[in-house]
């Protein structure tokens, strides 16, 4: 995946856009060793692009670059009920001969006109998750992820979602180090998993009252212990059924969900950067056997460990 294609309409959203930019326009900088894509924006129309605040673009560059891209990412616009025929055109025929399509936010809406979203998973912001229904009935619409990635369509969520998603299409296709340097670059966390809630409520009324950030800090840094729900609630001085609750308000997930999801990137970094043998590896991030392992990373990865050890040992 080397030629990125980014599609933008009038109406375009300056965050949109400039994710897409931070994440595939990069150039090399041997402090990352990061991979350099060849990099487009495309309009319907080349020439000046309305914009959506306040500033508009100059886009170079028409649908016909579409048909050379491994990757054609689909920006926001503001007024997303009325996509172009002719983008969602040019994204159907991409995903037809093979294309990965990537739309976050309201750039959803333009895979449900190019027929993308028909009995497929996806989401998009929760502002606008009941017109999306409403719009394309056949689509899986779930409201309560961060990012959804169903065969070589991924949708996002808004904002700060779509770099989620474009993170985790990095480390799909480069491995958890690409990625984790492309985050550090960026300044953001190197991964959020897309079934995190996009909405997260705070449900702890007294505002002094202290965060999970501490504990949270010292799960990843103990992986290899007895991390189960009694455990945890009693280092949280709180009982097992006020902490679960408390944990699933802050950090939308459950404690087991959580440190399963921490073990397998700490495994991912192993595998990548050692030649460990996968039962050390399994050991050590606190899985015990390679067997369970084997099934919680195969089931997040979809992949064998020892096959992603083949594809992204550095």
């Amino acid at each position: 995946m080397r030629n990125v294609v980014v599609l933008v309409q009038d109406g375009a959203e300056p965050f949109g856009l400039g994710s897409m930019c931070e994440v595939w326009a990069e150039p090399y900088h041997p402090d990352d060793d990061n991979p350099v894509f060849d990099f487009k924006v495309a309009t319907p129309r080349p020439g000046r692009v309305r914009g959506a605040s306040g500033f508009d673009l100059h886009v170079e560059h028409g649908l016909d670059v579409v048909a050379e891209a491994d990757l054609v990412c689909v920006c926001p616009k503001r007024d997303y009920l009325d996509p172009s025929p002719e983008v969602a055109a040019a994204v159907a025929a991409a995903y037809d001969r093979g294309a990965t399509i990537f739309a976050h936010c309201t750039a959803a809406f333009v895979l449900g006109e190019a027929g993308l979203l028909d009995g497929r998973h996806c989401t998009t912001h929760w502002r606008h998750v009941q017109a999306l229904v409403e719009r394309f009935p056949e689509a899986k619409v779930d409201a309560d992820v961060l990012y959804v990635h169903d065969g070589s369509v991924v949708t996002g969520a808004g904002s700060a979602a779509g770099l989620d998603a474009a993170l985790h299409l990095l480390r799909e296709t480069f491995g958890a180090a690409t990625a984790a340097a492309t985050a550090r670059r960026m300044v953001v966390p190197p991964h959020r998993d897309g079934g995190q809630a996009q909405f997260i409520a705070h449900a702890v009324p007294d505002c002094d009252a202290e965060t999970l950030g501490p504990l949270l800090t010292w799960i990843v840094e103990h992986l290899g212990e007895d991390l189960d729900v009694e455990t945890l609630a009693r280092r949280a001085l709180m009982s097992p059924r006020t902490f679960a609750r408390r944990f699933r308000a802050e950090t939308g997930a459950t404690p087991h969900a959580w440190v399963t999801r921490q073990r397998v990137l700490r495994a991912e970094q192993l595998l990548e950067r050692s030649d460990k043998p996968v039962e050390w590896i399994a050991t050590e991030v606190g899985f015990g056997n390679a067997a369970t392992l084997r099934h919680h990373f195969s089931r997040v990865r979809g992949v064998s460990p020892q096959q992603y050890r083949r594809q992204f040992a550095c």
